[in-house]
């Protein structure tokens, strides 16, 4: 006969239960409200939410029953669900914040071991967002830990490719984003009705993106992308001025017109002081079904040209980091919300993507933006 399993037992089973947004403990984000074990191995659990509309409240208590279950002698599982005081949220808000009340940029900060990659377009129509998603994802497919800010707030697509169909969650005055392959991904879509136009001027633009990188809680990311808008407007200049330790990925074809304004957008870093990680040349060639010889529908030599002329005029190497083929798959997974790196990872396109992935995972951080901890010697 099995004995009557301690409330010690129950809370330990409850360790390994994680918030399916914040990715923590239950135990660690006080959400834990109450453990009764019965004499006759019934276990009464009480769980706070963090909001009374939580998308994830069946989730969370489906996990709650399985691991209580595991714990020897339970019989019976019974899970209430409350919703946390007002009082509760702001104590979770400035733990997450890690004991900060006030909001602020944790990329910014100088400690921050986050890579943070801005990936830019002289012009729309070159892939620049279906790079991003790829990327991303074959980054978290290797096991990390991975964010997307979609920036391109006018053009916003990057939720339909990564089939992020969840919405936000808000506590207090902190966004917690939705997770899809293992991604977090914010996006001003989702805070719009249906296919709604945003009709914003540039202070607008500045403030969204900077409560998406102070209000969102990103956790403990390795790598944050951004999908910039096309060109060095607005939104360019204010991740210069908000992340200076942002590099930057120029994406461009092999059509001399679209490398010559990809130029133009790498060489903003000119004047903002900002690193480039290096140029992608996105649908450099096509191979026929079947085989045969590859057709290069775009010309050639756009990316390298681009790399080259960056080069001269920053002063420094600027790599190219990959030359992309055209294929109609990437198009396929885009719009099922599955990138073609996960969906066919034995693709061309899927692997070029995936070692580029982990090239620029294991890049050394720059030092823009870092302090250095240096001060004027006294004489």
């Amino acid at each position: 006969m099995s004995s009557t399993p301690s409330t010690e037992q129950v809370h330990k089973a409850l360790t390994t239960v994680q918030d399916p947004e914040i990715h923590r403990p239950i135990t660690d984000l006080g959400m834990v409200k109450s453990v009764d074990v019965a004499d006759d191995g019934a276990v009464h659990v009480g769980i706070y939410l963090t909001v009374a509309g939580c998308p994830m409240k069946g989730r969370i208590e489906n996990d709650v029953s399985e691991a209580v279950r595991t714990v020897e002698g339970v019989r019976h599982v019974t899970v209430e669900l409350d919703v946390m005081s007002d009082e509760q949220r702001k104590e979770l808000q400035t733990k997450l914040r890690g004991g900060q009340a006030e909001k602020e940029i944790p990329f910014a900060k100088p400690n921050s071991l986050t890579k943070v990659y801005a990936v830019a377009s002289g012009k729309g129509g070159v892939g620049k967002s279906s790079v991003t998603v790829n990327l991303a994802a074959a980054m978290a497919a290797e096991g990390h830990k991975v964010g997307v800010v979609d920036a391109d707030i006018y053009g916003h697509s990057v939720p339909r490719m990564l089939g992020a169909s969840d919405f936000p969650t808000k506590v207090e005055d902190m966004i917690l984003p939705p997770t899809a392959h293992n991604i977090k991904v914010i996006s001003v879509g989702m805070f719009t009705q249906g296919n709604q136009p945003v009709v914003w001027r540039g202070p607008m633009l500045h403030r969204a993106l900077q409560q998406f990188l102070s209000d969102v809680f990103w956790g403990d990311l390795d790598v944050l992308l951004m999908d910039l808008p096309p060109g060095t407007g607005d939104i360019a200049i204010s991740v210069a001025q908000m992340l200076p330790n942002a590099e930057l990925l120029v994406v461009t074809t092999p059509q001399q017109a679209a490398a010559e304004v990809a130029e133009r957008a790498g060489a903003i870093t000119a004047q903002t002081h900002q690193r480039i990680a290096g140029v992608i040349e996105n649908m450099s060639y096509f191979l026929p079904p079947g085989g045969g010889e590859k057709l290069h529908l775009f010309g050639e030599g756009g990316g390298q040209n681009v790399a080259d002329a960056l080069s001269k005029t920053l002063g420094t190497q600027i790599p190219l980091l990959g030359q992309v083929p055209l294929d109609p798959l990437v198009r396929e997974g885009s719009d099922s919300g599955e990138p073609l790196v996960l969906g066919e990872p034995d693709n061309e396109v899927s692997k070029i993507i995936t070692e580029m992935a982990g090239n620029l995972v294991g890049k050394p951080r720059g030092l823009a933006g870092m302090q250095l901890g240096i001060s004027p010697a006294s004489r």
